[in-house]
This record gives structure tokens, C-alpha cells and sequence, in this order.
């Protein structure tokens, strides 16, 4: 969405790249900084519930678009890692990372494809997110299954948590898209 606000208003590439990476690290830093203030106040349980993590990445799918979205799908868990693993409490847990890297990845790409068509209409935010949320979770699912001989996961354990996970993927495919759509109208009007 915002590549094609910059495009209309003749921004320069420089600009743009800048502007985008200023945004992107925004965004993964809130990646990092939400699931810290969600384990805080409702332990690991509302970790798994509410999905923190996920918000972010989705946000900068339908802003930024696939290419730069996939920087914070992929960064976000690796330096959410590298840093509460200073702390001494590393979220995601090791044996999670590269499941979650490929799962935020699909999130930022499949969201980001849409981001053209949410300039046009705030209201593609929605399949955007949905679509994101069910590719992101299945390729999850999916790995599991391919790699549970030897990772510290299986199948119904993963499954029972994407199911525990129900209520956050709710509440983000209502709030992405407000939030969107609400940014989309204010982008909108200044355009006018």
C-alpha cells in the first residue's frame, strides 16, 4: 500500500527505501517488545493465545508489501531471539526459530501480495489477513510433520496450540484491518 502512495506522489527511490526500512525495524521492534508485555501480564499462556508476535508482521505485510514484509517476518523472531536470549529467557525457544521464521515469512508474503489491492480497497485488509493466518499456520502444521522424527515437536501437539491460538488470529484478522483501513483513509485524504 504505501509503495503505491509513494510511486503516485513521485517519491524518490532513496526516500522510499528509507522510509520502508524505518518502518520495517518499527515494526520488528514492536514484534519483539509485544510478546514481552503479553508474557509479563498473562504468562506463557497468553503468549500462545494471543499470538503477539504475529500482529506486527501481519501490519507490515499490508503496508509494505511482500518484499519488505518478509524482512520483518524473517527478523522478527531472529532478533526477538537474540535478544531475550540475553536475558536469559530466549522467546522463541531455539527449537521453535526456524518453524517460526518460515511461518512469519508466509505471513508477511501472502499478506504483502495484497497491499496493491488494499490502496485500492481497505476492505481486501481482510481476505489479506485471513489468508495470511491460515497459509502461515498450515505451513507450520506442515513442517511439523515433516521434521517431527526429529524435532521436539509432533503434530497434535502443535495442532492443540493452533487451536489455543484461536482467539489471537481472531482478534488480529478484526484488528489488522482496522488499523489498515484506518491508515488507508488518512493516506487517502491527504492524497486528495
Amino acid at each position: 500500500m504505501l509503495q503505491t502512495v509513494w510511486e503516485q506522489k513521485q517519491t524518490t527511490v532513496q526516500k522510499r527505501i528509507t522510509l520502508s526500512a524505518v518502518l520495517s525495524a518499527g515494526l520488528i521492534a514492536l514484534a519483539v517488545i509485544l510478546p514481552q508485555i503479553v508474557h509479563l501480564a498473562l504468562g506463557q499462556p497468553g503468549g500462545v493465545q494471543l499470538l503477539p508476535m504475529y500482529l506486527p508482521v501481519l501490519i507490515g505485510g499490508c503496508l509494505l508489501g511482500w518484499k519488505w514484509a518478509l524482512s520483518v517476518g524473517v527478523l522478527s523472531p531472529i532478533v526477538s531471539f537474540a535478544i531475550t536470549s540475553l536475558m536469559g529467557n530466549p522467546m522463541p525457544a531455539l527449537a521453535r526459530l526456524p518453524f517460526m521464521i518460515a511461518e512469519l515469512a508466509v505471513f508477511a508474503v501472502v499478506s504483502g501480495l495484497f497491499s496493491k489491492r488494499i490502496y485500492e480497497n481497505g476492505l481486501w485488509a481482510f481476505p489479506a489477513v485471513i489468508l495470511a493466518q491460515l497459509s502461515g499456520r498450515a505451513v507450520f502444521l506442515g513442517l511439523v510433520a515433516v521434521c517431527q522424527s526429529f524435532a521436539p515437536f509432533t503434530v497434535p501437539m502443535i495442532w492443540g496450540q493452533i487451536c489455543a491460538g484461536w482467539i489471537g488470529l481472531l482478534i488480529q484478522a478484526i484488528l489488522v484491518p482496522i488499523i489498515i483501513i484506518a491508515i488507508r483513509a488518512i493516506l487517502v485524504k491527504n492524497d486528495d
